[in-house]
């Protein structure tokens, strides 16, 4: 069996999101949607594929919504025909209601709780993510996987999984099967670590608490965290989730970092063919999501949103987010990605290998 990798690979059934008719939106913006009656039927199948992820997330705790959308998502487009009707909304719910539900995605993150972490476990949490997201890149060069790919796998394995995947497609210019690919090696690792990071921690002898650090700082989905913490028991479920949290904190800055990072490329690439125009808009210099994230982040830590609300805007995220995976899911053609190779798989496992070393190091010194 081989894997999918950086290049090649057919045109996915569903068109690419944002580029359905009319619905062409600047790449890394966010703005409420104001969706055509075309997309309404897309709309409904992904939002009613959210609505039953979510609810057998509810059923089988543990189980990420997120996974079970995209798999279903894979499962109707390699199993029977998609109309072809429903591609104006699959394109809007696959960017749209992806950058909706990462903003709403702020609102789970409060910056005193993450601040209460102390010093030592921020300057961990800090190291993990900027040591594994460069390294990948690095890594990624040396198998000669695409820039694009290498940069989605390196934000997807460092801060939060799928929505961090999700993010920098927001930014860089990546082909909806790379999109598909990064996510898939992250549920694949990160899944892989759930029974991983905990047997590996009780081996190593670390308390508790330690072990909370470690699962939090290393393992890639929030849901895949809350899975590890709860094996060893509720005082590190609590310091995981709050480590992870932290993690997901860094999306912002890593965000603008590469949407910068972009622009400079393309002023590059316009300098040495004489200042012609790229092809294209280049993304913002900060996308509008992330600004987005940022100020519900900000509200969060005010306190000024009630219990209830918070707890229904979590459920919101996850249905937008969810609705946004069955939309990639309804992408991914099992027989093109099965006919190319291997690259994207070994930069995944050896990504997990680098959180893994680099954020036990930085415990290991905390602890002397």
């Amino acid at each position: 069996m081989t894997f999918p990798q950086a290049t090649g690979g057919a045109r996915p059934h569903a068109l690419p999101p944002g580029d359905a008719p009319g619905h062409r939106t600047p790449r890394g913006g966010f703005r409420f949607p104001s969706f055509p009656t075309a997309a309404l039927p897309g709309l409904a199948v992904c939002l009613g594929a959210a609505v039953l992820a979510w609810g057998s997330g509810q059923l089988l705790p543990g189980v990420s919504p997120l996974l079970v959308a995209i798999l279903g998502g894979v499962a109707w487009r390699n199993l029977a025909p998609v109309p072809a009707r429903l591609d104006p909304g699959v394109a809007v719910s696959g960017r749209r209601l992806l950058r909706a539900g990462i903003v709403l995605l702020g609102l789970q993150v409060s910056l005193g709780s993450v601040l209460d972490l102390g010093a030592g476990v921020l300057a961990v949490v800090v190291l993990s993510v900027t040591v594994t997201f460069l390294a990948t890149l690095w890594i990624g060069h040396l198998l000669k996987v695409s820039m694009a790919q290498r940069m989605l796998i390196a934000a997807g394995f460092s801060i939060c999984g799928a929505s961090a995947v999700a993010g920098a497609d927001g930014v860089v210019k990546a082909r909806q099967q790379e999109v598909a690919t990064a996510i898939t090696l992250v549920v694949l690792f990160g899944t892989l670590m759930i029974p991983l990071v905990p047997f590996l921690g009780g081996v190593l002898g670390l308390p508790e608490e330690t072990l909370g650090i470690w699962i939090g700082a290393s393992t890639h989905e929030v849901a895949q965290v809350v899975a590890a913490g709860g094996t060893v028991g509720g005082g590190a479920l609590a310091v995981a989730v709050t480590v992870k949290l932290a993690r997901v904190l860094t999306l912002a800055p890593i965000m603008a970092g590469l949407s910068i990072y972009v622009r400079r490329s393309e002023d590059r690439r316009e300098d040495r063919h004489g200042g012609a125009a790229t092809q294209g808009r280049r993304p913002p210099l900060i996308p509008l999501f992330v600004l987005g994230f940022i100020a519900t982040m900000l509200l969060r830590t005010t306190g000024l949103l009630p219990e209830p609300v918070l707890a229904g805007t979590q459920i919101l995220q996850t249905l937008l987010l969810s609705a946004a995976m069955f939309a990639l899911g309804l992408g991914v053609h099992l027989r093109s990605l099965l006919r190319v190779g291997f690259r994207p798989v070994v930069l995944g496992a050896l990504s997990t290998a680098v959180i893994l070393g680099t954020s036990l190091g930085g415990i290991a010194v905390l602890r002397l």
